[in-house]
């Protein structure tokens, strides 16, 4: 095992290569110990209970993946903070009255932002976002689907409803393979 820690002859870490750690809530002191550790909100988070050695008290802290803000690149290249608020709104209006539950629409979103943090650094098409959406709402239900293609293609007619709906139409009435 690599040791990341000098230690002295007696097994103690060195006073200069000591790990900082977290400051007591109730004491200020710097000196505590983790008791146990578990991951939380799917591997998002870790959850550590500590310990403080001056006062005793115990106090829960959370580490969390520090991530660079995504902007949104809008059409006529305005930029502005992602919101995940804003797309799950737009995912409700969509799939208003539909058979999709609010865990539905939490998952597509959730997909959706996690994509998104694994393939940009930081600016991200609004194009891409729109387009992926529609993707994941059409698994997921048709007439919210193209309540969404309606608003997110800007439908003039319905002429504009019939080209989206042919290939939908055409996938389901072909014999399954």
């Amino acid at each position: 095992m690599i040791e990341r820690f000098p230690r002295t002859p007696r097994g103690e870490r060195s006073a200069s290569t000591k790990p900082r750690t977290m400051r007591c809530p109730f004491c200020r002191a710097d000196d505590d110990r983790v008791i146990d550790s578990r991951a939380g909100d799917d591997g998002a988070t870790i959850r550590r209970r500590r310990e403080c050695h001056a006062c005793r008290r115990r106090y829960t802290t959370y580490e969390r993946v520090e991530r660079q803000p995504l902007t949104v690149v809008k059409k006529g290249g305005v930029r502005e903070p992602f919101d995940r608020d804003k797309i799950r709104r737009g995912l409700a209006k969509a799939c208003w009255k539909r058979p999709v539950t609010e865990e539905d629409i939490e998952q597509v979103v959730g997909a959706l932002e996690a994509e998104l943090y694994g393939g940009y650094d930081g600016d991200v098409p609004s194009r891409v976002i729109g387009e992926r959406l529609m993707e994941l709402l059409r698994a997921l239900d048709q007439v919210a689907f193209v309540r969404f293609a309606s608003v997110y293609r800007e439908f003039k007619d319905v002429r504009d409803f019939v080209d989206e709906l042919e290939p939908i139409l055409a996938e389901a009435h072909r014999p399954p393979a």
